[in-house]
């Protein structure tokens, strides 16, 4: 069977590059003798391997010395308790920017552990856009702020970083991260999980300021650790190995294009083809106002939940997978990730055309 386009928000599309490397070193890693997947983590190959996946990500972020990079597990949804656990202890306040389901989950699980403040929201208007702030919105006293730098179920990201002075700025770059260059000393921490741009499911990496470790509560599981984790390499306990392995594969793979820089222009030209279409016509409804637009996860309606309907299941019948929108939305969403092709975007415009033309709306 050929290859779909594969638009899933997660787990999403690999590089074909990547699969065919991973795949040629599957029964056998190097001259090991055994697969990645069979590998002691304490052994000397592995080790390498982890070494250089940390390495690479650091090259190809640009990560400042002073920050820690940790290849953790547990998803994204369990920094939402790790971050304050270890972040919310001088004056147990926390401010929160609410862009929509994750950041809300983020804040939810927070408020359990201290004096956590929703300072902006834009649920009201379904999370059509990202709020903006200045630095006046935040507590002065507050131990960080938290905001999810891309929400992959409404189709936003920030256009802007927010300034939070001194207050370390906490972001969750699960959809985004490896999309573009971002100046990671602008954050205090940024995490994110790895089955968008990143890896299979099962890896969560962390990026966080030295300063910021080491400052756990006494009831922190050791798992949830940062200092912990960091002291041991990310290697206190078996850490997920072959994620780690195909994350490698990826750095990798974005060295060779040419970097972020390049990672992002090509991202740019994908989501400029969609959105001009879907600003070219009628038909089909941009909910996301333009200036707030994912280069990411573009979500679109017809207005007609069931043409939704009959659009996801035809799209599938012709290699067009996963496209029906998050069951909390409806409608559509396309994950666009750096392994999404320009053809795949260009096979979904023209889909969208002949759906359009073949089924009038009412």
């Amino acid at each position: 069977m050929e290859r779909v386009y594969n638009f899933s928000a997660g787990p999403s599309m690999l590089p074909m590059p990547v699969l065919e490397k991973a795949a040629a070193e599957m029964i056998c890693y190097g001259d090991s003798g055994m697969s990645v997947m069979e590998m002691s983590h304490r052994s000397p190959v592995y080790e390498k391997i982890i070494a250089d996946a940390e390495a690479l990500l650091r090259k190809v972020m640009n990560v400042p010395d002073n920050y820690k990079v940790l290849f953790l597990q547990g998803g994204a949804s369990t920094q939402f308790a790790a971050v304050p656990l270890n972040l919310l202890n001088g004056s147990g306040k926390a401010d929160y920017i609410l862009s929509g389901q994750f950041s809300s989950k983020a804040y939810k699980e927070a408020q359990k552990y201290g004096d956590v403040k929703a300072v902006a929201s834009s649920k009201d208007a379904n999370f059509s856009f990202v709020p903006k702030t200045t630095r006046e919105d935040f507590r002065p006293d507050a131990d960080y702020v938290h905001i999810c730098f891309n929400n992959t179920i409404y189709g936003t990201k920030f256009p802007y970083i927010p300034d939070t002075g001194d207050i370390p700025l906490v972001a969750d770059f699960s959809s985004c991260i490896l999309s573009e260059p971002v100046d990671i000393s602008k954050f205090g921490l940024i995490y994110a999980g790895a089955q968008k741009n990143m890896a299979p499911a099962g890896l969560t990496v962390v990026i966080v300021r030295e300063d910021l470790i080491g400052k756990a509560r006494e009831s922190t599981p050791t798992m949830l650790d940062y200092k912990v984790m960091a002291d041991n390499d990310s290697m206190y306990n078996t850490p997920p190995c072959y994620c780690i392995y195909v994350a490698k594969l990826v750095y990798e793979w974005i060295e060779s294009i040419g970097g972020l820089t390049e990672m992002k222009k090509m991202n740019e030209k994908k989501a400029k083809l969609l959105y001009d279409y879907l600003d070219s016509q009628d038909y089909y409804i941009a909910p996301v106002q333009k200036e707030s637009r994912s280069m990411m996860n573009v979500t679109f309606v017809t207005g007609d939940a069931d043409l939704d309907k009959k659009f996801a299941a035809e799209a599938g019948a012709k290699g067009l997978k996963n496209l029906k929108g998050h069951r909390s939305v409806g409608g559509m969403r396309a994950s666009i990730y750096n392994a999404m092709p320009y053809e795949g975007v260009e096979a979904l415009v023209a889909f969208m055309k002949e759906f359009a033309a073949n089924n009038p709306k009412k």
